[in-house]
């Protein structure tokens, strides 16, 4: 009985990495599937097994664990990071003059995919129901960018060269060239902000003497995934945003000597680790985090048996990189933020008296 329990809790917790399959990979721990265990949802075991650990935190990268939670509920996490935390993007563009050899669609596309550092909390969704012009914008819901440049000929440049970078000047267009035109009180609002690209070395266009780009741009605040999924990607906050199940893995038996190097090189670097017992190299499993579960030692038949390969099911490690427009962690509250406000009209339609 005490085995098939264990073998219980195994299918309940644990993903299995097998030689030729993955087992337990579906969740089964729903109420009745398992004789003798209540698995009825209750708030305060969920208070008290949820938790997020914050492993490391820099200015565009995060990486955290988010425990005690089902693969659906962190799946929608993610998802919500990569399209429907709302961000600052270029939204129109309106060229007055083109002379580059880049064709004005594909020049208003690599201008709409640079990363815009504003902060989004501070502005309005441009409300596209109203019959206003074109142009139209507002201090509340617009952020106005020009580009104006142009190529000429370096008078000072030595006869013998052909480096364009001394022949000319001004003849590689950088995103740091694309400057902030504050509309209405902006100016005053945003006095200790810097507004612009993320990043000042993003290459737009080659020029050549005599060519110019004269552009305004108006950037909107928006998110990837609208209600019709029609919106853009240029909106997502996140360069990337994964997560993977923590590692687990098991020794069955010591493993010494020649197999215990062998085994130790099956796994990413600072997995396993060797220690002098009796003058004997024993092999040690020291941080199964790091491992990428390659399952390179089950090509060994002496050491497949001697090693037990899973997976946290409900450990998840959560990577987020950041454009560059928010910090990582704000990223992470705002998506926190969208996913309460999901389940709190959930709960409202559930409640209300005129559903169909």
């Amino acid at each position: 009985m005490a085995a098939t329990m264990k073998n219980v809790e195994e299918i309940r917790d644990r993903v299995i990495l097998g030689e030729f399959g993955v087992k337990n990979v579906h969740t089964s721990d729903f109420p009745g599937n398992y004789p003798g265990y209540d698995d009825t949802w209750d708030m305060h075991t969920f208070q008290k097994n949820f938790r997020i650990d914050v492993v490391h935190l820099d200015e565009s990268n995060m990486e955290f664990d988010m425990v005690g939670i089902d693969a659906a509920i962190a799946n929608a996490f993610r998802r919500i990071l990569l399209a429907e935390v709302p961000t600052m993007a270029i939204e129109k563009v309106f060229i007055y003059n083109n002379t580059s050899i880049v064709q004005d669609e594909v020049l208003s596309h690599r201008l709409g995919l640079i990363p815009i550092k504003a902060d989004p909390r501070l502005f309005e969704y441009k409300n596209t129901g109203d019959e206003v012009a074109e142009e139209g914008g507002s201090e509340i819901d617009t952020i106005q960018l020009q580009l104006k440049i142009k190529c000429s000929r370096n008078p000072r440049a030595s006869k013998d060269s052909s480096d364009p970078r001394e022949l000319y000047t001004n003849h590689m267009v950088y995103s740091r060239d694309i400057k902030w035109v504050p509309i209405g009180n902006q100016a005053d609002v945003f006095a200790d902000s810097s507004i612009g690209p993320v990043h000042d070395d993003i290459l737009i266009a080659q020029l050549r003497p005599g060519q110019e780009l004269d552009i305004i741009m108006h950037c909107v605040k928006g998110i990837v995934q609208l209600c019709l999924g029609k919106d853009h990607a240029k909106f997502s906050p996140v360069a990337t945003a994964s997560y993977r199940l923590l590692p687990e893995i098991t020794l069955l038996e010591p493993v010494e000597g020649e197999k215990a190097e062998r085994l130790k090189h099956c796994f990413s670097r600072g997995v396993i680790d060797l220690q002098d017992v009796n003058g004997k190299k024993v092999a040690k499993v020291v941080n199964s985090r790091l491992d990428t579960c390659s399952r390179e030692v089950l090509r060994h038949d002496d050491l497949k048996n001697v090693v037990k390969l899973g997976r946290l099911r409900d450990h998840f490690i959560f990577t987020v990189e950041s454009t560059g427009i928010l910090p990582p962690d704000v990223l992470v509250t705002e998506a926190i933020k969208v996913l309460m406000a999901k389940c709190h009209r959930f709960v409202n339609e559930l409640d209300s008296t005129d559903m169909k």
